[in-house]
């Protein structure tokens, strides 16, 4: 969920600011406010501490698309919520909270552990809402609420999807306070990947240290390939950079997945080209869906051919579940796309076969960060690289 504009284009696993420790909570607080003040871990801590900037909030609500999928989900499925109990995790500023009450739900418990939730309440006061949302200040693994809930609505994708690991929360919420039977938003998230070529990406971090202001300072270029395939790139690309359809690295069923899950995820992948370009890289992007939960005697789409899955979103008509998407196809949102660059290129020709494996793992020094280790064999030429966003 953080933007890229805090960072520029480098990841935030090693760009991240050290915060100095919170304060101590005051005297006469709340006992969520004193729940939100339990030890926490020191990537917890900054995790938290980052959110309480209002700019993230800012980027996150002024992503129309990412905003407009929600309100159109909550409305979607309106029925469902009025009168219903809700529980949206990780609220920030309450502005889902506040869709969902509008909506007509009886009461809304907005969660939310960074400073952030002082805000958040204010807005439900000035929103007169203040009878039908409650706001506690805490992480949820930490706090109590009095009712079983019938919705959980979260804003919790990443760069990557799963960067920041914030999905275990949402399910441990699912777990401990969700009625059988009972509505996740967003329900279903996938994972993408592709073959991308991108030569004037290239050609401007590497190529040109060739010839700068007449200078040849190609004694550079070395250091520049490994600057520019160290670290994934947050970055925006267009569908004329993706070779290939795109492959499902993961697909995730919110209402039976299992947090262990997240620890390492590995799959092959085999790709055709779709015309001859250089390979610089690969591109992963992610879809969520906001539908009610899987019928068991259906095919479920972890079971379906990934293209099918594919094709059948591009099919939906006005009447379909809500789709949010960050594919490079699509208009841009704050995640962009996340961009693993090779240090050279790779020729391939039209119809040649991309083939290989990729691995994403939770850093075991920062659950929230993720390791990702890619293989690509084309022909003779093996291509490791094992990086960290």
């Amino acid at each position: 969920m953080l933007p890229s504009h805090l960072n520029g284009h480098s990841p935030l696993a090693r760009r991240r600011p050290r915060l100095s420790a919170a304060s101590p909570p005051a005297t006469g607080e709340s006992e969520e406010e004193a729940a939100a003040a339990a030890p926490l871990a020191e990537h917890d801590r900054i995790y938290f501490q980052l959110y309480s900037h209002i700019g993230i909030h800012e980027a996150m609500i002024k992503d129309r698309v990412r905003t407009d999928a929600y309100r159109s989900a909550i409305m979607h499925h309106q029925k469902f919520i009025e009168g219903k109990v809700v529980m949206d995790v990780g609220c920030g500023t309450g502005i889902l909270s506040v869709f969902c009450a509008r909506a007509g739900a009886k009461r809304v418990y907005a969660v939310e552990a960074s400073e952030i939730a002082t805000q958040a309440r204010e807005i439900v006061m000035a929103n007169n809402l203040h009878d039908k949302i409650v706001v506690i200040h805490g992480r949820v693994e930490d706090v109590e609420v009095d009712d079983k809930v019938d919705v959980i609505i979260s804003e919790w994708m990443g760069y990557m999807l799963l960067y920041e690991s914030m999905l275990p929360s949402v399910l441990f919420a699912r777990d401990k306070w969700l009625k059988p039977g009972g509505l996740i938003l967003p329900s279903h998230a996938m994972l993408f990947m592709a073959p991308i070529t991108n030569s004037e990406r290239y050609e401007s971090s590497v190529d040109f240290w060739s010839d700068v202001y007449g200078i040849n300072m190609s004694a550079l270029v070395p250091h520049a390939k490994k600057f520019a395939s160290e670290e994934p790139s947050i970055e925006i690309i267009g569908g004329e950079n993706v070779l290939s359809w795109p492959f499902v690295v993961k697909h995730i069923d919110c209402y039976i997945f299992k947090a262990e899950e997240l620890k390492s995820i590995t799959t092959k992948y085999k790709v055709s080209s779709m015309m001859l370009a250089p390979i610089h890289g690969f591109g992963f992007w992610f879809e969520v869906e906001f539908n009610g939960p899987s019928d068991p005697s259906d095919n479920s789409p972890s079971v379906l051919n990934p293209l099918n899955i594919i094709h059948k979103k591009r099919r939906r008509g006005s009447d379909d579940a809500v789709l949010l998407s960050t594919a490079p196809e699509d208009e841009p949102t704050h995640w962009h796309q996340t961009i693993v660059y090779f240090p050279d290129p790779i020729e391939v020709k039209q119809d040649q076969i991309i083939e290989g494996s990729v691995t994403v793992s939770q850093s075991e020094e920062n659950p929230r960060f993720l390791n990702i280790q890619l293989d690509c064999s084309k022909c003779k030429i093996q291509y490791r690289q094992n990086i960290g966003l």
